[in-house]
């Protein structure tokens, strides 16, 4: 993921920051608790599109 696009990037919901996760190629928002997929290096930033983050999730720090 790219850093530039990483930093201006926001939660849709929350309008938090978001975090790339590499292994699960997902945007993860603690703030809103959701993560976004990201497909072929396109963030889907679509509330429908994401999936609830886990408690266990939620509470991971970086």
């Amino acid at each position: 993921m790219d850093k530039k696009l990483l930093d201006i990037l926001v939660c849709p919901v929350s309008k938090a920051p978001l975090e790339y996760n590499a292994d699960a190629h997902e945007l993860v928002c603690r703030a809103s608790g959701l993560a976004y997929p990201v497909r072929d290096e396109i963030p889907v930033l679509l509330e429908s599109e994401a999936r609830t983050l886990t408690t266990e999730e939620r509470l991971k720090e970086k």
